[in-house]
């Protein structure tokens, strides 16, 4: 068995592989590219790729491809072969460093929200040497950045690295003018938790809508939920655990740090979680992710669902990004230390966060939001649509003390008496944790919980990195024309949690009490998708964006159009997939059930024994009229589509009747249906129940 050691990274083109395989001067050059940003010579890429290609032919690849994340979400590869055919009728394998630099695949046929013309095809992938290639089925896969031939991003990661800078550079003029002469770069670093579904494939294979859509449309509660909480870190199934176990050595492969698993709160629901690298390479790594994630569960007879809310009732997915900035020097921004009272460069970030995340929380909203996250938020495992933060009792006693003029303690988690002898008496973190926030303080850490389950972390981090450099660049810009450092710096705490302390919240997110509150303090609670993607398109968001070179104008009013389109897309999907199953299943098997009752009736009507059949009556009576009422649903939710489907020109109105209409009406025609689930003979219902596939495996 190949120790872990040796497992780990190996199908990586790491900083390990590249000391030993290039040059000394061809990798000097390649990490001043990767550590300060400098440009790279194009005889330095010859020599690279070509060592990159014999390492890649050594792991047995026999094509190279420029691996982009466009804005569909998901990733995207086209994959051209090493092998160059000579003249005398043979074949070598070649790779330069303009193939390895540049590729251009076809941008008219990705979401480009307006950018392009469908009969504009240009585009072109730009290597990302910050983020290691690597060897995936039989492909040497290129990280890259994708644009158009005007040059806007037409992807997730174009925006992530240009945040990524912006925030380095405002961070570096704060920590200076903090007396820091030794950092030269401010990193971000993100552990993505993600949290998914595995069911068996032959039930998946029977359900229409886990395969058009990845959720369940129709389904009845079962007899047991997630009530019992026994699923939650319980011991693992082996199909289970072994699926797990093959998952990590394919993420391990690929160097990705893949560190904990476990039973999440639902019956078929799991977690897995990395440990932090860069938010570059934790997108990367996320992406992928998911991708292996799905792959693995096929060989091993399953199916994994990354839908945010695959089945009602019971919890649903998210992916909980735990963000922090670093310097290149070891150092954790966000690190309170022993005494964070004391400690002005972390409450200098730390005021930072905070009023960004209130003056920026509508964007933040907006990072979070997709068609399955609106199943998802406020409901009993997510946090509410409202962003809100949580420091903890520590935090929160100094910001008061800010406050009032006068910091002189921190409050200390001391030890933690469990009263039994031969148990260790624990070190208590200063404060506790709560699952109820959006947006959590969790050590030297944010936790942003909203983040949907299915979706890129790209967004969510981009947006995070900007409007935090956007106050750092505040700061900086005070604290350079003050003529006492000191004195503004504690000018500056005060009015920043004088002003933005509304935003903070330690209580129970989950609560009416809670809603009712965030109104009074003018917070917004923005709960659906729809509403949320007008943040793109604020003045204020696209001049914030424009400012720190993250997004023009132009590419925010994209994403927006691409936001919309996307929503309505995937509720059209839904409802026409409903309507199939509607006409095609559920209708027929409610028919042959009440057909199948009064052959019934008749038949012990035809022997002339005296009999009660109020049972049967009674129950023909109510499938027979549930099925009518199903079926005026179906004629419902059929004109409602239409409707939205013939609704043109105006994306947001579109998205709106999608919403507010098809949805609604997508829910009243589940409701029958439901209902008819619990009544209709078993044998005759036409596709597996939640009790099959929440407890089959």
């Amino acid at each position: 068995m190949t120790k872990l050691s040796q497992l780990y990274g190996s199908n990586v083109f790491n900083d390990a592989v590249m000391r030993e395989l290039l040059p000394k001067a061809t990798y000097k050059a390649l990490k001043k590219t990767i550590d300060q940003g400098l440009p790279l010579d194009s005889a330095v890429a010859d020599v690279v790729a070509n060592a990159m290609k014999d390492w890649a032919l050594e792991k047995g690849a026999t094509h190279f491809t420029h691996w982009f994340q466009p804005m569909t979400g998901i990733t995207a590869e086209k994959h051209d072969a090493f092998i160059s055919p000579t003249a005398d009728g043979k074949a070598i394998m070649e790779f330069s460093g303009k193939e390895l630099i540049k590729g251009e695949p076809d941008a008219s046929s990705f979401p480009s929200g307006g950018l392009r013309a469908t009969f504009e095809a240009r585009g072109y992938t730009a290597w990302d040497c910050t983020s290691p290639a690597f060897v995936k089925d039989d492909s040497l896969c290129i990280p890259t950045a994708f644009c158009s031939y005007t040059g806007v991003a037409l992807d997730k990661k174009t925006p992530l690295l240009r945040s990524m800078e912006a925030i380095s550079k405002q961070a570096l003029r704060v920590l200076k003018l903090l007396g820091n002469t030794t950092t030269t770069k401010v990193i971000t670093t993100v552990g993505p938790e993600q949290e998914y579904f595995i069911v068996d494939k032959k039930l998946y294979d029977q359900r229409k809508d886990l395969i058009f859509t990845g959720r369940t449309l129709f389904g009845a509660k079962p007899p047991k939920g997630q009530e019992m909480e026994d699923h939650y870190f319980g011991s693992i199934k082996e199909r289970i655990s072994a699926y797990m176990k093959e998952i990590d050595e394919e993420l391990w492969k690929l160097g990705i740090a893949a560190k904990t698993k476990h039973n999440e709160v639902a019956p078929a629901q799991h977690e897995l979680a990395p440990i932090f690298s860069t938010t570059n390479i934790a997108t990367d790594h996320n992406q992928l992710t998911m991708d292996i994630m799905k792959k693995v569960a096929l060989r091993h007879g399953l199916v994994c669902l990354l839908h945010e809310k695959p089945f009602a009732g019971i919890n649903g997915s998210g992916k909980h990004n735990n963000w922090s900035m670093g310097t290149d020097d070891g150092m954790n921004l966000l690190e309170p230390g022993r005494t964070p009272h004391d400690n002005k460069q972390f409450l200098v970030f730390l005021c930072a966060v905070i009023k960004a995340v209130d003056e920026y929380a509508d964007l933040l909203r907006v990072s979070a939001a997709n068609p399955g996250n609106d199943h998802r938020l406020g409901a009993n495992e997510a946090p509410p649509a409202i962003i809100s933060i949580f420091l903890g009792e520590q935090l929160q006693d100094i910001l008061e003390q800010i406050e009032n003029g006068a910091v002189t303690s921190s409050k200390s988690g001391g030890k933690m008496e469990i009263g039994v002898t031969t148990l260790p008496a624990l070190p208590k973190d200063a404060t506790d944790r709560n699952r109820t926030s959006p947006f959590a303080f969790t050590g030297n850490k944010f936790e942003f919980r909203m983040c949907p389950s299915s979706g890129s972390i790209a967004g969510p981090n981009f947006i995070l990195n900007t409007i935090v450099a956007e106050v750092l660049d505040e700061v900086a810009d005070r604290l350079e024309k003050a003529a006492d450092v000191n004195a503004e710096i504690k000018t500056i705490l005060t009015e920043f949690v004088t002003k933005h302390k509304r935003v903070v919240f330690n209580g129970n997110g989950y609560s009416d009490e809670w809603v009712a509150e965030a109104e009074k303090r003018g917070l917004k609670n923005t709960k659906t998708t729809v509403e949320a993607i007008q943040a793109l398109i604020d003045e204020k968001n696209i001049a914030v964006m424009e400012k720190h070179g993250v997004l023009s104008r132009a590419e925010m009013e994209s994403r927006y159009e691409i936001s919309l389109e996307n929503y309505s897309k995937t509720i059209n999907i839904e409802a026409l997939t409903m309507i199939e199953m509607a006409k095609q299943q559920i209708l027929p098997a409610a028919i042959n059930f009440a057909t199948d009752l009064a052959a019934s009736i008749n038949t012990i009507k035809a022997t002339g024994v005296a009999a009660d059949m109020s049972v049967q009556t009674e129950l023909l009576t109510e499938v027979s009229a549930l099925a009518a009422q199903f079926k005026k649903n179906i004629v419902t939710l059929e004109a409602a589509v239409e409707k939205a489907e013939n609704t043109h020109g105006d994306t947001f109105e579109q998205a709106k009747l999608f919403r507010f209409d098809v949805f609604e009406k997508m829910g009243e025609l589940r409701g029958v249906a439901d209902k008819l689930e619990t009544m209709v003979d078993k044998d005759l219902w036409p596709m597996p129940t939640y009790s099959e596939l929440l407890f089959n495996i």
